[in-house]
């Protein structure tokens, strides 16, 4: 069952993003299924957040999608190389989001290491941002699609990932952020192959 956009658009998005563990991403590109269950989330959370690219009401072309209600696709190159995938939260004016780091993969997994250039199924194949979107062919092509459609959702198939299997640690990369890089906003699944380093 796909998740509904009333579990996107609450006003806390570190819970959501804490939630979105152990819920299955899927993608339908080409009329071919690929996806996994999240293993790795960091929440973003909105103007008051340094490492937000909506910090301080920062609306942009790229950023306008975050400002959306809740419930559909933020998808941003990085870098230039890697297209990163978030979940957009909140309502309308509220800019949070959430971007997926990992996955565990469980289907299409053929498609996904035909898109990822491998020849079996290695950890790295959807461990980190930019490899979890290469390999559910997700670009910035479908950015701003709901995530009701059928080209990208997330559905709960009732899995639940126990608190003590939860790590909530400082989020990768945004030393820039200051004190702000040091909130604990990025969960991972303690054990799980595929979650992205550093996963101490």
């Amino acid at each position: 069952m796909k998740l509904p956009l009333s579990f996107y658009q609450r006003n806390d998005v570190v819970t959501i993003s804490r939630e979105l563990l152990g819920k299955y991403l899927f993608t339908c590109i080409n009329g071919e299924v690929t996806g996994g269950y999240i293993v790795e989330t960091e929440a973003y959370n909105g103007v008051v957040d340094r490492a937000s690219h909506a910090f301080e009401n920062r609306l942009t072309p790229r950023t306008k999608v975050m400002y959306m209600n809740g419930g559909v696709a933020y998808v941003y190159l990085c870098y230039g190389i890697h297209e990163m995938f978030n979940v957009v939260t909140s309502v309308e004016g509220h800019p949070h989001a959430i971007l997926i780091r990992a996955i565990h993969p469980t289907d299409g997994l053929e498609v996904m290491q035909y898109r990822r250039k491998m020849t079996e199924v290695k950890r790295t194949i959807t461990s980190g941002p930019g490899s979890v979107a290469q390999a559910l062919g997700i670009s910035r092509q479908i950015n701003a699609i709901n995530l009701q459609s059928d080209t990208l959702w997330i559905e709960d198939r009732g899995m639940v990932i126990p608190d003590e299997q939860i790590a909530a640690v400082p989020r990768v990369g945004v030393a820039y952020a200051k004190q702000d890089a040091l909130l604990p906003y990025r969960f991972y699944v303690k054990g799980d192959r595929f979650v992205s380093s550093p996963n101490k």
